[in-house]
């Protein structure tokens, strides 16, 4: 396990060192479970109490903060507490799993597929026919690369992750468990002799950019007749749902159990609050938020910033939730 003076990791920090530990710092911890060999995080005023009682030995805090280190234990003052703890998260990170063979002898990979140069492939995983991989691209054990799919350099796949026919995908994108990329999209009209439903065929793809990270267990449907498009840069938590036809700007944020309805179109740096929803052929636009729970019905506007259900302009939803309050506590007996 590596472990670091607290010197050493000040230096990796650049921040200013304010006591001293004689400790050997194996890890980072949170302030309520750290013990002696641990370094914490204070990002708030509202945390701060909590570094007394903490039994880091080392904290790394904002420069705004007032905090006194103690005995035999130290700060590290950083401009911003968040970006040094992802710093240190590097440099403790244990590696990711690691490939006994390059190319695992139960992969099937179809002979017409390219396969760049430093590839790793697992156990169980199935490459379709004209597939191309770029260079350094690691799949993860039983995943499905169906085909024409295009996959760019050093992009990592994680287990269970289905992508499907003619998929491009950029590079350095990372995809957790159970990613559905390119999956038919929820086209249904009803039949003309009123028996049941006509499935719409959906025949176009998934465009994906290049550093794109899709969570666990989410999905992104196929483009009815065009491509579904995922902006460089995005980043979609566990659970979402991206419909068919939508498209995403770049560096757009998406929560957890929030879902974007057939051709939504989001332009860049468009946060998306968790289990928040977006009504079909709604444009939101850049640098708009939407807030947790939301239910979006139209055009947002750029820069502003939504709540409610139906979402309404922040401040004026928060008015109305004050006079509901107000309206409810003058009716009490």
């Amino acid at each position: 396990m590596k472990s670091y003076s607290i010197s050493e990791l000040n230096e990796i920090l650049k921040g200013e060192l304010v006591g001293n530990s004689s400790h050997l710092i194996s890890g980072p911890e949170q302030l309520e479970r750290a013990d002696k060999n641990h370094i914490t995080f204070i990002g708030s005023s509202k945390y701060a109490r909590l570094w007394e009682k903490s039994g880091a030995s080392a904290a790394v805090v904002n420069d705004n903060l007032q905090i006194e280190p103690g005995e035999n234990r130290a700060i590290i003052k950083v401009k911003n507490a968040d970006l040094a703890m992802a710093r240190l998260l590097e440099i403790f990170d244990p590696g990711l799993p690691a490939f006994e063979m390059e190319i695992h002898s139960s992969a099937i990979i179809h002979p017409s597929a390219s396969i760049g140069k430093d590839c790793k492939i697992g156990a169980g995983c199935y490459i379709g026919k004209e597939v191309v991989l770029g260079d350094g691209v690691i799949l993860y054990p039983n995943v499905t690369i169906l085909d024409e799919t295009k996959i760019g350099n050093g992009t990592l796949i994680w287990s269970g992750t289905v992508i499907r026919e003619r998929c491009e995908i950029g590079s350095y994108c990372i995809f957790h468990s159970n990613v559905s990329i390119g999956a038919d999209g929820f086209g249904y009209r009803p039949r003309e002799d009123g028996r049941g439903l006509l499935k719409i065929p959906q025949i176009g793809n998934v465009v994906i950019g290049n550093a794109v990270e899709i969570g666990a267990n989410s999905c992104v449907d196929r483009g009815k007749f065009s491509s579904t498009i995922i902006g460089d840069g995005c980043k979609i938590d566990n659970l979402v749902q991206i419909a068919h036809n939508c498209i995403m700007g770049r560096s757009c944020i998406m929560a957890g159990h929030s879902g974007l309805a057939g051709s939504v179109t989001l332009g860049d740096g468009v946060i998306i609050g968790g289990s928040a929803s977006i009504k079909d052929h709604v444009t939101i636009h850049s640098g708009a938020v939407v807030g947790a729970g939301s239910g979006v019905m139209n055009d947002v506007e750029a820069g502003k910033t939504v709540l409610g259900y139906p979402a309404t302009e922040a401040r004026d939803m928060l008015k109305q939730w004050v006079a509901l309050r107000k309206l409810t506590q003058s009716q009490k007996p």
